[in-house]
């Protein structure tokens, strides 16, 4: 393995590499897509089980992703092969969480509620241990893969569009080719049939897609950064985890992403009970979003670069989000204040249409700008504390985000059966007062919830300006490092027994 010096002599990361890597963002991506907008209507109104037992399956997966996470993080962080710290886990998650999602969506017949609940949440458990050990590792690359302030924007922008096309695209197929709805309202999402060929699809997309992008970014290995070779005990590791957990702008983007997860997790479970029951889309209209959904999407990847290089991230990231949630809930409001056309009308449908694109495009861009600001803060970490720690910092962002984002599906979940949502519900048959009980307890929480995270962002102190003094601070401390003979360094920093020093500030 080259040393540590050597990672400063890296040759630019070419295009092809950087596609390969953003390649690996679909199958966490399918993975997610699926889970968040088709488990809960499967097991509910597919499978039977009561809507509660389901979200709350949902919620305690998501709690023991979110304390695997750091773990993980931490872990890949200080270890040492000859592969690197990284794409070990990334290979090792390629089976386990394919076969795991093939099995979530074909479970036994003609068993109990009880046992079909623990045979979810087994399945779930397995999902989320191997996707930790796939995403958030290809996560932490980016970072060393790019540095730049601008061209991070840019690498993050690759893998969110990636994001697009493997999430919405594999939507369209579900509602276009393995659960499309036949003219006579037979098929359709709420059918079990379909269900098999697309966990078989996605299956093998997922596993071969984390393949294909592990070994993408597999010859950047001899440049990258390789910790020190030492013992850590649990009180040391517990200390550096603090210490690098407390950065003030990692702290306000964390806790920003909570809101957000929050309100995304409630959003994503009750997102196809609102287009199918309260504004009464047809798969064919459900499609017909999906598809600009991607067109959306695909303009937000390519404004957030723009907008981050052109602003700055945090400016930008603020008024995109506002944009966002201004045009997220304009049929809703409208609807419920009884100036909207009627459900299923085409003017309705058109309505949504155009807000569909609006938010998709501002989310999108919003969320590769924060993306970029959270890897903004490796460096300012780094600079604080000597170590590299990319994996500690997506992990815990990661960790905040999933806590609460089950607590999110958890909430849809009781809101549907607070509001005695039917099971077996048909388009255009279930009580106009349920529908609208759902949607005036749903409005004002998803709201107040993205403000909130608007809110924090204000506080976010990392911009262009820093982030390229924070470079410079490394550049001296490598340079510093070489000079000195230094042999226990951490990436180029100069060290200490058993851990990194803090850099000096530069004057």
């Amino acid at each position: 393995m080259t040393s540590t010096s050597a990672v400063g002599e890296r040759p630019p990361v070419g295009l092809t590499t950087k596609v390969l890597y953003g390649l690996g963002a679909v199958a966490n991506a399918v993975k997610a897509r699926g889970l968040s907008t088709f488990l809960l209507i499967f097991y509910n109104q597919v499978i039977g089980l009561p809507p509660q037992m389901v979200s709350s399956a949902i919620f305690i997966a998501l709690i023991f992703d979110a304390f695997c996470d750091p773990l993980v993080g931490q872990i890949s962080d200080n270890f040492r092969s000859p592969w690197g710290r990284r794409h070990p886990f990334m290979y090792a998650a390629a089976l386990p969480v394919s076969l795991a999602f093939f099995l979530i969506w074909n479970p036994p017949s003609g068993w109990s509620n009880t046992e079909l609940f623990g045979y979810m949440l087994a399945c779930l458990l397995v999902i989320r241990l191997f996707d930790t050990f796939f995403e958030l590792p290809s996560s932490a690359l980016a970072p060393e893969l790019a540095r730049d302030y601008d061209e991070r924007t840019s690498l993050i922008a690759i893998r969110g569009l990636f994001t697009v096309i493997g999430g919405l695209g594999m939507t369209l197929m579900v509602y276009q080719v393995f659960m499309k709805e036949n003219p006579d309202g037979s098929g359709g999402i709420t059918e079990r049939a379909g269900y098999f060929g697309y966990s078989l699809f996605a299956a093998v997309l997922i596993f071969v897609v984390i393949i294909v992008s592990t070994t993408g970014t597999f010859k950047q290995i001899p440049y990258l950064r390789q910790p020190p070779a030492r013992k850590i005990g649990f009180r040391l590791m517990a200390r550096e985890v603090a210490a690098t957990l407390n950065n003030r702008s990692f702290v306000v983007a964390a806790v920003a992403g909570m809101f957000i997860a929050v309100a995304m997790g409630l959003k994503n479970g009750l997102e196809l009970y609102f287009a199918l029951y309260f504004f009464q889309l047809t798969q064919a209209q459900l499609s017909i979003l999906t598809a600009l959904g991607v067109a959306a999407s695909v303009a937000g990847v390519m404004l957030a670069p723009r907008a981050g290089a052109l602003f700055g991230k945090k400016p930008a990231a603020i008024t995109l989000f506002t944009g966002a949630l201004a045009a997220g809930i304009t049929p809703l409001t409208i609807t419920l204040m009884g100036i909207a056309p009627p459900p299923g009308s085409d003017a309705m449908f058109y309505i949504i249409f155009v807000e569909t694109f609006f938010n998709g495009a501002m989310a999108v861009a919003t969320g590769v700008l924060l993306s970029s600001m959270i890897a903004d803060v490796v460096e300012d970490a780094e600079v604080k504390t000597g170590r590299r720690s990319e994996g500690l910092l997506f992990s815990a962002d990661n960790l905040f985000k999933k806590i609460v984002s089950g607590m999110g599906i958890f909430v849809s979940g009781s809101l549907l059966a607070f509001v005695n949502f039917p099971a077996n519900a048909k388009r255009g048959q279930v009580d106009p007062d349920i529908l609208r009980e759902l949607a005036v307890i749903y409005l004002p929480i998803a709201t107040a919830l993205y403000g909130t995270a608007i809110l924090c962002l204000f506080a976010f102190k990392i911009d262009k300006a820093t982030h390229e003094s924070n470079l410079l601070k490394l550049k001296d401390a490598a340079a510093l490092a070489e000079l000195s003979g230094a042999d226990d360094q951490i990436g180029g920093l100069p060290g200490v027994a058993g851990g990194a020093a803090p850099i000096a500030p530069r004057s």
